[in-house]
């Protein structure tokens, strides 16, 4: 075996030599911001754009856990405009005197020692999300350039630093006007560190109206200087979490007409504090977000194990007391109960143990119970008051019971015989073994799966053949779903299951990509799908394995002479809009080239396009364009699908016509309305059309308004 150049050995070294070189000198320890700088994820999870915003995170908790303590009310934050941030909060304010042990301003210690700070006892704060200490010391490591301002005991005290590094000392200043007290941060991420340094509005945004559910006595306020002019927005629900569910709910179908049966409890145990706020709708849909200390704990853990159980039998119970349950019958599983549930679950632990500092998981086992009971206890106690809500759950529960058997049937797509999966008939597979190297392209129609088929790179993509659009399992619910060939090809082709059953390690691919026309059409069939993997997949979406390609709409080919600055050097430029493709023939036709020398090609659909041009353009890695769907508003994201692929048809309309088909001064606006145009449709029509479907085709906007995406080129 013949070794490439940089791994071809150019010394020998002998066993002698390899230990000689392990002594005393080779031990090296990393201290402070050092150790924070050499290995930055584990502090903040990765150093991308996830990253990147856990750096805004870990300061803002720190204003929320001083309003937790009954001492803020005010968090600003902005985004400045050249990208880096500022934090205002009204708090107690850092201590900043001289500490005797380290003979230093506290502020520099704070600033530059991990694990220092006032939440490592319960004296100064009862419950703690962001640690003091890691937090901000971790926020110092990472930026190029980080400023503190702090007003405490009628003095400012500011101090710079760069890289962790102190640029001045802990400087006194005269307090200005209006603030008597409070914490001032500004920072800059490192570009050094972190593969971007641009902040998106809409994640920042995301965090704190989530915060602001939470903590009912904190207004948030967001400035985005960046924009003229500057945005502005204003987070505060002093309703809590109760309003929290009332927003979730409020586009979808009630469980029963009439007054609004919305249960909460807020309890203690332990000094431990739990807060749960739940309601059903008519859907099939369960929407459970677990907090601890304000965090939104993604993966679960005890908390929401110890709600999930307590559910159970307590609903079971009231079933059984009130003859819904025979004697002879088993109890309902869980699921059946969760189907249509919108809750959330809040608790105050003072140590809290997480999976890592970015608190994903809660692994406190004495949560579990605390929950339960505290819950419990309760909600039993809000059913006997509330028969007929309670009674109208056990019932939709029972009809969820029927889906059982089609959700075997999910579980029998994916059953193994030997070492052989069982996958549909219309897939088209590779040689790849390596699951993570494998793509699945998902493609509507026999002819564009026929090009997709010719253009893929059969080492590693696979090609799944869709007849039409699939079903919409917002109104369909699971039983329907499963009953239906295409989604069914869909579950055995991806091989994880769905729901509960849905297991992330069994994914046999690293990339999924959604590939259909560059139409309404295919923006419809592509959030048809979107709703399937949101609702019963939804880990296939958090783990960045669901991409979008982008196709183009236009293929613009110059004939004779190049405008080398224009075409870089090609003879032909794909756009993916009427608007690109107007704007690069203008360009053209300003640099002398003639109308006679510019071909237009317009595609109408992906089987227009040979071979090479859809492997180029969707499919081939490095010239493609494909994008990540990311969830970076879990509320604003289950709002969206609520609306436009519910059963409010109304509600959808009037979504459809003045957030898709806006208008303004300018003309028509919003990617339905660019569409329309580019089919030589009316938006007026195109409205028409999309509402006036089977329920197979619910009406839909491009997944850019469904959840934010990344680029991949």
């Amino acid at each position: 075996m013949t070794l490439p150049d940089e791994l071809s050995p150019k010394t020998t070294t002998t066993a002698t030599d390899a230990v000689s070189e392990y002594d005393e000198r080779s031990i090296r320890v990393l201290e402070g911001v050092e150790g924070i700088r050499h290995r930055p994820a584990m502090y903040i999870g990765s150093v991308n754009s996830r990253g990147l915003h856990h750096m805004v995170y870990e300061i803002v908790d720190n204003s929320v856990d001083e309003a937790l303590a009954g001492y803020c009310t005010e968090c600003k934050v902005i985004i400045n405009s050249d990208n880096s941030i500022t934090v205002v909060d009204n708090g107690r304010g850092i201590p900043a005197a001289y500490h005797p042990k380290y003979k230093k301003s506290t502020l520099e210690v704070i600033l530059t020692k991990i694990h220092s700070g006032g939440k490592f006892d319960n004296k100064a704060y009862k419950v703690s999300g962001g640690l003091h200490g890691v937090g901000l010391a971790v926020v110092n490591a990472l930026s190029s350039q980080f400023i503190v301002e702090v007003v405490r005991d009628g003095k400012l005290y500011r101090q710079e630093y760069s890289r962790g590094k102190k640029v001045t000392e802990v400087e006194e200043l005269p307090i200005p006007p209006g603030r008597s007290r409070g914490t001032t941060i500004t920072f800059k991420p490192d570009p050094e560190v972190f593969e971007t340094t641009v902040f998106d509005f809409d994640i920042i945004a995301a965090r704190l109206r989530e915060l602001a559910y939470l903590t009912p006595s904190l207004r948030f306020e967001l400035i985005d200087e960046r924009t003229d002019p500057p945005t502005v927005v204003e987070y505060h629900y002093e309703g809590g979490i109760i309003q929290f569910v009332r927003d979730l709910n409020a586009h979808k179908t009630p469980l029963i007409d009439g007054d609004e049966f919305i249960f909460y409890v807020k309890g203690s145990e332990e000094i431990v504090i739990v807060e749960v706020a739940l309601t059903w709708n008519a859907g099939f849909a369960e929407t459970i977000m677990g907090f601890v200390n304000n965090i939104n704990t993604t993966e679960g853990g005890t908390h929401i194990s110890g709600f999930k159980s307590s559910l159970t039998r307590t609903l079971n119970d009231f079933a059984r007391a009130h003859k819904l349950l025979k004697d002879k019958d088993p109890n309902l599983k869980g699921e059946f109960f969760r189907e249509g549930l919108v809750a959330i679950v809040s608790v105050k632990v003072p140590d809290p143990q997480f999976e890592g500092q970015t608190k994903t998981r809660l692994g406190n086992s004495e949560v579990e119970g605390i929950v339960s009971r505290v819950f419990g206890d309760a909600f039993e106690e809000w059913l006997e008051k509330n028969i007929s809500f309670g009674k109208a759950v056990i019932a939709k529960s029972l009809n969820a019971k029927k889906a059982q058997d089609a959700a075997r049937k999910a579980r029998d797509l994916i059953r193994k015989s030997g070492n052989r999966v069982t996958l549909p008939g219309k897939l088209i597979v590779s040689r790849e073994t390596d699951p993570e190297k494998r793509e699945l392209f998902l493609v509507e129609g026999q002819s564009a799966g026929g090009t997709a088929v010719k253009a893929r790179d059969s080492q590693f993509q696979e090609i799944l053949f869709l007849r039409g659009k699939v079903l919409n399992v917002e109104k369909a619910g699971l039983s329907r779903a499963l009953d239906n060939q295409e989604i069914r090809s869909i579950i055995s082709a991806i091989g994880t299951g769905i729901n509960d059953d849905f297991d992330i390690s069994k994914c046999r691919y690293g990339k999924i990509i959604i590939l259909t026309d560059a139409d309404v059409d295919g923006a419809h069939i592509t959030t048809l799908l979107l709703t399937l993997f949101y609702r019963y997949m939804r880990p296939l979406i958090e783990q960045g394995k669901v991409f979008v390609a982008r196709p183009p709409l236009f293929r613009v080919t110059v004939k004779g002479t190049i405008p080398q600055e224009i075409m870089q050097g090609r003879r032909y430029a794909y756009l993916r809009s009427e608007k690109e493709k107007d704007e690069l023939v203008s360009r053209l036709r300003e640099a002398g080239v003639s109308s006679k020398n510019i071909e237009i090609q317009r595609y109408k659909g992906l089987g227009e396009m040979n071979a090479d041009q859809l492997e180029e353009t969707a499919m081939r890695p490095g010239s493609r364009v494909i994008e990540r769907l990311q969830i970076v508003d879990e509320v604003q994201t289950d709002e969206i699908f609520s609306i436009l692929m519910g059963d409010d048809v109304t509600e959808r309309k009037k979504f459809i016509v003045t957030q898709v088909f806006s208008e303004d001064e300018t003309g028509g606006t919003g990617y339905f309305w660019d569409l329309a145009s580019e089919m030589d449709q009316e938006p007026e029509a195109a409205i028409e059309d999309v509402l006036s479907e089977e329920e197979e085709a619910e009406p839909t906007v491009g997944q850019e308004a469904v959840i934010p995406t990344d680029h991949e080129l």
